[in-house]
């Protein structure tokens, strides 16, 4: 792992540096099942990769976790994370996190920006049910917030959650109750359609699906 990520997700200040790389490699040894057995072709990691599409696998990578083409005006990474693109009675929620971890680590990797500018992450909510509500108990949401919170060398600059249900808010406070108010402040939910996402990121860097005009979500994946 690169020490210069950390120290810029850190602000070069080498003791906050020090405790993230203590917690980043703590993380990845007491996690082993987020971090073990990262083999893209297990089966049920290439059934996440390639979810519901009949496309070729090399081209499925980012099928969950998808990477916007452009960086923002302000040079953050976009993503959009399709939340309830699984189905939570065939697949866990462990292979879920552990596909979403590999491609922050193929990120950051192969685009410094991401490092740099940080990341805004827009989560869809499209098809959450209270199967997937049950696969994220307090005890697995405090591990997620812990590890992009504490142990991650990218700063995250927005969360922002549409097309969301109102029992989705039941969930996303128990997320809350783990951030510290500076990322709290950097949630926001939009429950009435996609025009106001668009204030957050401008249509012609969003997929059509989205509202914008940057190609299509099979053109990403």
């Amino acid at each position: 792992m690169n020490v210069l990520r950390f120290l810029r997700g850190c602000k070069f200040n080498e003791e906050k540096t020090k405790n993230k790389l203590i917690n980043y490699y703590t993380m990845r040894s007491q996690l082993p099942e987020w971090f073990g057995n990262r083999d893209p072709e297990l089966p049920q990691l290439m059934e996440l990769l390639d979810m519901g599409k009949a496309y070729p696998k090399k081209q499925a990578v980012y099928s969950v976790f998808l990477p916007l083409r452009h960086h923002d005006y302000e040079g953050h990474l976009v993503v959009i994370v399709r939340t309830a693109v699984h189905n939570p009675q065939v697949h866990q929620q462990s292979d879920v996190f552990k596909i979403g971890k590999m491609i922050v680590d193929l990120c950051m990797e192969e685009d410094e920006m991401f490092s740099v500018y940080g990341v805004v992450a827009l989560f869809d909510l499209t098809g959450v049910s209270l199967g997937h509500a049950k696969q994220l108990p307090p005890s697995v949401i405090r591990k997620a917030v812990h590890a992009w919170q504490n142990c991650f060398p990218v700063r995250i600059r927005k969360m922002e959650f549409f097309n969301a249900p109102v029992h989705v808010n039941v969930v996303l406070n128990i997320f809350k109750r783990f951030m510290t108010e500076k990322l709290r402040q950097r949630v926001h939910i939009h429950s009435k359609g996609l025009e106001s996402l668009q204030d957050v990121v401008k249509p012609e860097l969003l997929p059509q699906e989205y509202g914008g005009s940057n190609g299509t979500l099979k053109q990403l994946i």
